[in-house]
């Protein structure tokens, strides 16, 4: 049988390449960093949502060797049959009270929060209102719920006004929008969404994976730079990103809504406990956030000199101050071949094609660091500026 299905696989696959649309997985042979070794020699990082620069940090890394030696590797278990330690609750404590949220419960990845979200508190009688540009979790967690499944074109406050309003017969009605949308660097209008879900009515769920950590004044992501965190019903987030870049994702909410995820959500019974290193790392991270204001603000400063130097270079820049700062080119083949080029000119990027991003509209997501120095920045605008000279000629 797998014979016939062999060469099905193969003509797709050759179908992908020969659309431009194949993603090779380079291999890097040192820590997360600014700048990392490939096989090619060693380039600058600028793809890692290693926002703060902490994927590294020298006290994260021993916070986590401790942990190693106080709590063994791993659990070998779920948490509600022997997979939960005191290290455990202290990160969901920790993480409830830099949010602002009532409670918290850890996942393996945020991938599965927003996995085991939607089926635990919807049913057929209720409605989810879903932002066009949602992150795939979010998509996939509302297809595993029976909730009826309305969405609003992204960022768009009168059309969600309108999916509300055709709604108003649900029994529950949840908007969820992603507080930074990672292909764009585009910032929800969480104080639109708030005004209307009190209107109608409609709790709020925010995925904020790419803001949590240094966006806002203390860095506690999008409810706190619009001024909603108390409006804001459920966050999900990860770990792996600003937050110390490992893994692990968790949803911070009202405590009802906590306690009944532990009961019913189905990644959360089903996978084992997040490792203790990375429970315990995590909490150094919360520990040196208190004090990261210099880090938010050079990842601001990057971020500045960055979209200010490709913009006067001539590149086409998605609007917008996060780090996320997509370069635009259109055509999935040049995206990935621009890549290459700024690979081998010391920069490593990736081109992003369709189905990441829509067809016809590929780009290389550039992404900031506070571990960034201005001379990395400049170094990878010059890059850009010879690779496209080279493109061109």
């Amino acid at each position: 049988m797998y014979t016939s299905v062999r060469e099905d696989l193969r003509t797709t696959l050759d179908e992908i390449r020969s659309a431009g649309l194949y993603k090779p997985e380079r291999v890097i042979a040192t820590p997360q960093n600014a700048s990392v070794s490939v096989p090619s020699g060693d380039v600058l990082n600028f793809c890692a949502n290693n926002y703060l620069g902490l994927a590294d940090h020298p006290e994260v890394v021993a916070a986590a060797k401790d942990a190693l030696d106080r709590w063994g590797y791993g659990m070998a278990s779920v948490r509600f049959i022997c997979g939960t330690q005191e290290i455990h609750k202290e990160l969901e404590q920790r993480l409830s009270a830099f949010l602002g949220q009532e409670d918290t419960i850890l996942y393996s990845s945020c991938f599965d929060a927003n996995g085991g979200v939607f089926e635990t508190l919807l049913g057929p009688e209720d409605a989810v209102i879903s932002d066009a540009l949602n992150h795939a979790s979010i998509i996939d967690g509302i297809r595993l719920s029976k909730a009826r499944r309305h969405r609003y074109a992204n960022r768009d406050l009168a059309d969600l006004e309108q999916q509300l309003k055709d709604t108003q017969d649900a029994r529950r009605r949840l908007i969820v929008t992603d507080g930074v949308f990672s292909m764009d660097g585009y910032v929800a209008p969480l104080a639109g969404i708030c005004d209307l879900a009190d209107r109608y009515d409609a709790m709020v769920m925010v995925d904020d994976s790419h803001a949590v950590g240094f966006v806002g004044p203390e860095g506690r992501g999008t409810p706190e730079l619009h001024g909603v965190m108390d409006r804001v019903d459920i966050i999900t987030g990860t770990l792996g990103k600003a937050l110390g870049g490992a893994s692990g994702g968790y949803v911070a909410a009202r405590a009802e809504i906590v306690e009944l995820l532990r009961q019913r959500s189905r990644p959360y019974l089903f996978s084992n406990s997040l490792a203790p290193v990375i429970a315990a790392a995590s909490i150094k991270v919360l520990d040196l956030l208190e004090s990261a204001g210099e880090l938010r603000e050079r990842l601001t400063a990057n971020t500045k000199l960055f979209r200010t130097k490709m913009t006067e270079a001539g590149f086409e820049i998605l609007p917008g101050d996060h780090a996320i700062a997509p370069v635009m080119i259109g055509d999935a083949a040049e995206a990935g071949r621009m890549a290459e080029l700024l690979l081998e000119r010391g920069v490593y990027v990736i081109g992003f094609s369709y189905p990441v991003v829509p067809m016809g509209a590929a780009r290389i997501r550039v992404q900031l660091s506070a571990a960034h120095s201005t001379a990395d920045v400049e170094r990878a605008v010059a890059a850009f500026v010879d690779a496209r000279a080279t493109m061109a000629g």
